[in-house]
């Protein structure tokens, strides 16, 4: 009998030592089971989660990449050529951008942009701001006013180019001149003075774009701490300190996308120059994107017109990427 209890007992303990052994591995298995499990899940979620946005995306990426992309590609190639349109196109290689640095027309295509550029974008941008800084505020009225006033920047261009030639005709009768008339001054050329109708025109730059700005102005003026003012208050600090040392500075990010929408606007610059002037008189007034379409669609020389382009480009690029690396010193 005890043996038997012995013998029964030992093979008990023994059965609970295989359970023991074999149960972790089960669970293990399990686990690693359950793991793999939960891990497919998510990694098809993960992608079905990337996709979706894209798939909603995919009909407006078509129709850019094939209306801007690839005519970008095409233009680049196509600066390597003289492009014939009834025979085979002549390669050409750097030719096309060597003939640009030599171009004097080209040059001073240059010098009008820059010129148009820098005044009017400064011109611009302190209209702006002082316009934000009379318009700013919560009150109802100037709301009203401030969409009044930004009305030019959503004009068609072609009716503020029309409406600018009738302002300064150059004839007796023009309005401008009528004024100046009145108070003995003599009838000016305006568009028609190649000594006067680039500043005309960066007047109307000035004029259509300081709305646009001073949008961009009044929320960056929201954004600044008014603890600030009462704290310059309390120094006794004047308006011009308050202006200097809190205003500017709060707005340094609108500032700098001012700046660089207006750059990038200003040497794209095409529409407001042909439907006023055309580039003339006497090429007073032509900018790279007018000498441009003459090279490519008057003179049917497309391969010089896209190695141009492409340069405009590359400078458009250069001048981004500088802005951006100025950006993030000064907000470091």
């Amino acid at each position: 009998m005890r043996r038997g209890r012995q013998t029964a007992a030992h093979a008990t303990s023994t059965v609970s030592e295989v359970n023991m052994s074999v149960t972790p591995q089960t669970s293990a298995v399990g686990s690693v089971k359950t793991k793999s499990g939960t891990a497919r899940r998510p990694a098809k979620r993960r992608l079905s989660t990337v996709m979706t946005p894209w798939l909603f995306l995919a009909p407006a990426l078509i129709i850019f990449t094939w209306f801007k992309f690839y005519p970008m590609v095409s233009g680049f190639s196509m600066s390597f050529y003289d492009v014939q349109f009834y025979s085979e196109s002549k390669w050409v290689g750097l030719d096309n951008f060597y003939r640009a640095f030599s171009d004097l027309a080209l040059r001073s295509a240059v010098i009008h942009t820059t010129i148009y550029v820098i005044v009017g974008t400064l011109s611009a941008c302190v209209l702006a701001f002082f316009m934000a800084l009379t318009l700013e505020g919560p009150a109802r009225h100037l709301g009203i006013i401030r969409t009044a006033v930004f009305l030019p920047a959503i004009t068609s261009v072609a009716i503020i180019a029309e409406i600018w030639r009738i302002l300064f005709n150059s004839a007796d009768y023009g309005l401008v001149n009528s004024i100046l008339g009145f108070i003995g001054i003599e009838p000016q050329g305006f568009l028609s003075d190649p000594n006067q109708a680039l500043w005309v025109l960066i007047l109307m730059s000035a004029w259509k774009s300081a709305p646009y700005d001073m949008v961009i102005f009044v929320a960056g003026l929201v954004g600044v701490n008014r603890e600030l003012y009462d704290a310059a208050s309390v120094d006794g600090a004047s308006a011009w300190r308050k202006l200097w040392h809190v205003t500017l500075p709060g707005i340094i990010p609108s500032i700098s996308v001012v700046l660089m929408l207006s750059f990038i606007r200003g040497f794209r610059v095409f529409a407001e120059v042909y439907a006023t002037t055309g580039g003339g008189p006497a090429g007073s007034t032509s900018t790279i994107m007018t000498h441009i379409y003459k090279v490519g669609f008057e003179e049917l020389n497309y391969g010089y017109a896209s190695a141009v382009s492409f340069m405009l480009l590359l400078f458009t690029v250069a001048l981004t990427l500088l802005h951006m690396k100025v950006k993030s010193k000064l907000t470091a």
